[in-house]
Order: C-alpha cells, then sequence, then structure tokens
C-alpha cells in the first residue's frame, strides 16, 4: 500500500484517525528462557479466549488476542473509527539486561515477525521495531535493517538503557544513525519507573513512575545535548512526555544557573519533540499545545491492554475541541495528519 493509499484508510466518515502509541506482540516466537535458562526473558503463551506474558514460569501480564491476532486487531480499530495504527513491542521485550548478542537474536527475531503481522494487515499497520541498545553497533546495524523492511518506519527505545541515560555519550552513534536514516523513535518508559520515585506498586508505578521516568528522558535529550547535536531527529514520547511539561520552567531556569545560553534556546529545542494524547485529560493538550504546539500532538492509545482508550483518546481530543481549549483546526490534525508528518508518510 502507497502512502498515499494509507492516508484514505479510514473506517466510516469523518476524518482520518491515526494511533501513534499501540503495542504487539508477534505470536509463534520461541521462549528464550527455555533456550536460555534465564527466567526474565519474555514470551507469549497465547489462547482464543485470551492470553499471557510470561517471564519464565512467572505470569507477567495477561493479554487479549488483539495483542496477537491481526484480524482481531483490525476489528477493534473499526469499532473505533481508527484508520491506522502505528505498532511497536511491548516493552518488556526491550531485553537491553541481557547479553548483547543474544538479545540481538532476539530482538531481530521479534522484528521480523512484527513486520510479518504488518505485512499482513492490508496497510493499516505501521511498524516499529526494537533495538540491542546495550551494543550501540548492533543497535545501528538492526535500525538500518529495519528501514529495509516493508511497513516499519522506525523504532521504539526505552526512557533508560541499561543504567545509561539518553545523553550518554555512547549512545550519540544510534541518534545519528536514527537521524541519517530518516527513522523515527518512540521513547516508552521501562518497568514502570520503579528507578525514579521511592515507592512501588500502585497507583505510584503506573501513576507517577511512568510519568517521571519519561521526563527524565526528555529532559536528558533537551538539556544534555542530544537534541542539539542531531537537530533532524524525530522523537515522540509516550504520555503527553510525561511530567516534562510541568516540570519544564523549573529545569530550563536550572540549566541557566551560571550559563549565558537563554531559555528560548531550550523552547525551540522542546518544540521540536512529538507527543501523544494520552493524559486522560482534555485541560491536559492546553499545556501540550503550549509546550510542543499543535503539530506535534497524535493520538496514543496504549492498545490493546487498556479498555476504552481506542475510541476515548480521541474523544478526548474532540471534547478539547468541545471546551475551546484547542481548535476544531487542531483537533482534525491531532487526530490524523500529525501523525503523518511524524512518520513521513505524504498527505
Amino acid at each position: 500500500m502507497t502512502d498515499e493509499q494509507r492516508c484514505t484508510a479510514r473506517p466510516g466518515n469523518g476524518p482520518l484517525i491515526v494511533d501513534v502509541h499501540a503495542h504487539h506482540f508477534p505470536a509463534g516466537l520461541p521462549d528464550w528462557s527455555r533456550l536460555t535458562g534465564s527466567s526474565r526473558w519474555p514470551s507469549l503463551a497465547a489462547e482464543a479466549d485470551g492470553g499471557r506474558i510470561m517471564r519464565g514460569e512467572d505470569v507477567f501480564r495477561k493479554v487479549r488476542p488483539p495483542l496477537w491476532d491481526v484480524s482481531a486487531r483490525l476489528a477493534e480499530l473499526d469499532s473505533a473509527g481508527v484508520g491506522l495504527q502505528v505498532v511497536s513491542p511491548v516493552p518488556v521485550t526491550l531485553t537491553y539486561w541481557a547479553d548483547a548478542k543474544q538479545a540481538a537474536a532476539y530482538t531481530r527475531e521479534m522484528n521480523d515477525a512484527l513486520a510479518a503481522d504488518v505485512a499482513a494487515s492490508d496497510g493499516r499497520l505501521i511498524g516499529l521495531g526494537g533495538v540491542p541498545l546495550q551494543d550501540v553497533d548492533a543497535a545501528v546495524e538492526e535500525l538500518g535493517r529495519i528501514m529495509s523492511l516493508p511497513g516499519m518506519y522506525g523504532a521504539e527505545i526505552g526512557t533508560v538503557i541499561a543504567g545509561r541515560e539518553l545523553d550518554d555519550p555512547g549512545l550519540r552513534p544510534f541518534f545519528g544513525a536514527a537521524q541519517s536514516l530518516g527513522a523515527a523513535l518512540f521513547i516508552h518508559p521501562m518497568d514502570g519507573g520503579t528507578g525514579v520515585i521511592r515507592r512501588t506498586g500502585q497507583p505510584y508505578e503506573f501513576g507517577m513512575g511512568m510519568l517521571t521516568d519519561t521526563a527524565m528522558a526528555a529532559a536528558a535529550l533537551v538539556f544534555g545535548g542530544v537534541l542539539d547535536d542531531f537537530p533532524g531527529l524525530r522523537i515522540a514520547l509516550a504520555h503527553g512526555c510525561g511530567a516534562f511539561p510541568w516540570v519544564y520552567p523549573r529545569l530550563r531556569l536550572g540549566a541557566g544557573m551560571g550559563s549565558d545560553r537563554p531559555g528560548s534556546a531550550y523552547d525551540e529545542l522542546v518544540r521540536s519533540l512529538w507527543v501523544d494524547a494520552l493524559v486522560f485529560d482534555p485541560e491536559h493538550l492546553r499545556l501540550l499545545t503550549r509546550r510542543f504546539g499543535s503539530g506535534h500532538i497524535m493520538v496514543g492509545t496504549d492498545h490493546p491492554f487498556f479498555p476504552g482508550l481506542l475510541e476515548g483518546v480521541p474523544e478526548l481530543v474532540r471534547d478539547a475541541a468541545a471546551q475551546k481549549i484547542i481548535a476544531p483546526a487542531q483537533a482534525t490534525s491531532v487526530l490524523g495528519t500529525n501523525a503523518l508528518d511524524f512518520l513521513r508518510i505524504k498527505h
């Protein structure tokens, strides 16, 4: 399917809706826990009425068939009126903790299977793969391979890479490769953000940990020189960029202490980032628009993990327009065309 055909892939009437934040776990991948003897490797136990993501013999998460079944996924997209969906790996499959060679082999298998499912979607799915970033050279090689696969547009990466923040100098070659290849990068929090908050469990990990973790990643990109060094990067951050939009003014003030760099320079870097609208409150779109610009906000639903969000996030965008938080034309862009711009799909 051509880019032009993708832009007309919309169920029903109304503007095209593109969901940039959804996860996919291909069925049929080997159980690497058995292959390696380590219980940390994730695997999928898929059944007709449901399934489980396993880590060794332990259930990591109960899941639904749309996570691996393309037909079931497309049926839900049709029901929700979503025309295109960008699918990326389940974050637990970003195995930065593992032996680099094993992680590279596992990631390659996952990417090939994900690309095959994208190819089976009749153009309704777009793929972002994973990369073994504990070995930057291997990650660069795999990113290049991902970009050669039909329907694959870039990679999902974590907020922190085996203890290294995203402004770690050792990661610079990867960002340089992403810029050169024109790859879209989607940054997603890891492990509930347990390393950045002092309480574990719920609601703390989901409600604060993941948002703080994402804010730390954005701060590393903005204040750690990554966006300065690679101005052509296209990076989107999950969950409305977490807590970053709220803490940014204080971060900017702190960065200015002892520095002659004007705050407006950081403002420009922030507005080069992209974010999803998975923020649960239409009022939050007001601040996202101020920080990133309405052209850099996109629908993201975390499908298929949380019931109701596939329909709920587009409705949140429409509610924001109804409440005059954003203009109707901005809402139309947020619903679909912004994502096409992020992915560099012609429309």
